[in-house]
């Protein structure tokens, strides 16, 4: 039921003052200021619930709008390092093999090759809609042991991103530290078939909170760490590169030996036939 305006009831009053003779209750006035007054704290109040809510239902739409949008550009930036790869390698697929620019057949990519491409593909789908959700719950401010669950479930599927390298180290190690299944972008700062562990610590060192003296000497610790691993990885690649560079130095060598010979053998041939 709807209630009467300050203003109707002050003109109703007047109204009975008028007819009472023009005579004025201070009494009358008291409770009239008052009643007025209630009735604009109540209509005040409703507006302002009024306002919140609207409010509220206006953060959480421009909320909404910002995660589909967020999740939009990086469907589209996926789309567009496929395409830049595509076009890096100048590939078109076609039947079995794989089609140049000039049309002609550079190779096959192995069934294992196209696995670990199909499964990276939807791995990359699955964590960027993960990492969309542990953005949305970050920014609503989440208690601790909820976010837990969702950085676990982040730590998961990187685990289950090892779990294919390591099949297809197996299968074809060739086609993971080529590289060609990343975006131009990563292969600039690929090693070994991905990153260094010691320049991604750098990285996240600098969006930590405040860290304690221990914490940052356990960080400097672990990061020392994986650096000599890495010096030492690198020169046992360096050492394999250097052994089949010889190999098939050795090898052409005595190809061209037995070239040479093959050469003289043959103009000693034409001499003689040549004489006769």
């Amino acid at each position: 039921m709807a209630q009467p305006s300050s203003s109707s009831i002050q003109a109703n009053f007047m109204s009975k003052e008028t007819n009472n003779g023009g005579a004025y209750d201070l009494g009358s006035w008291i409770k009239l200021y008052f009643y007025t007054l209630m009735l604009k704290n109540k209509e005040t109040l409703r507006r302002l619930a009024q306002n919140r809510e609207a409010a509220r239902k206006s953060r959480l739409r421009k909320k909404a709008y910002v995660q589909q949008l967020e999740c939009s550009r990086i469907k589209l930036a996926q789309l567009e390092q496929e395409l830049q790869r595509a076009r890096a390698q100048g590939l078109v697929f076609g039947g079995e093999g794989i089609i140049g620019d000039q049309g002609g057949n550079i190779g096959a990519l192995s069934s294992d090759a196209v696995m670990f491409d199909m499964e990276y593909a939807r791995w990359q789908e699955e964590h960027h809609r993960r990492m969309c959700e542990l953005r949305a719950a970050v920014e609503e401010h989440l208690p601790e042991s909820e976010l837990q669950v969702y950085v676990g479930n982040c730590l998961s599927h990187y685990d289950e991103m090892m779990n294919l390298k390591n099949i297809a180290i197996k299968t074809d190690v060739f086609h993971l530290v080529s590289g060609v299944w990343m975006a131009p972008a990563e292969r600039c700062f690929m090693w070994l078939g991905g990153f260094r562990p010691s320049k991604i610590i750098k990285i996240i060192l600098s969006s930590l909170e405040p860290l304690t003296e221990q914490q940052l000497l356990q960080i400097y610790n672990l990061q020392q760490s994986a650096q000599e691993n890495e010096e030492s990885l690198s020169q046992g690649l360096e050492s394999l590169q250097q052994s089949l560079s010889n190999t098939i130095l050795s090898e052409a060598l005595s190809f061209l030996s037995n070239m040479a010979d093959y050469m003289d053998q043959n103009g000693h041939c034409n001499e003689q036939a040549l004489l006769l």
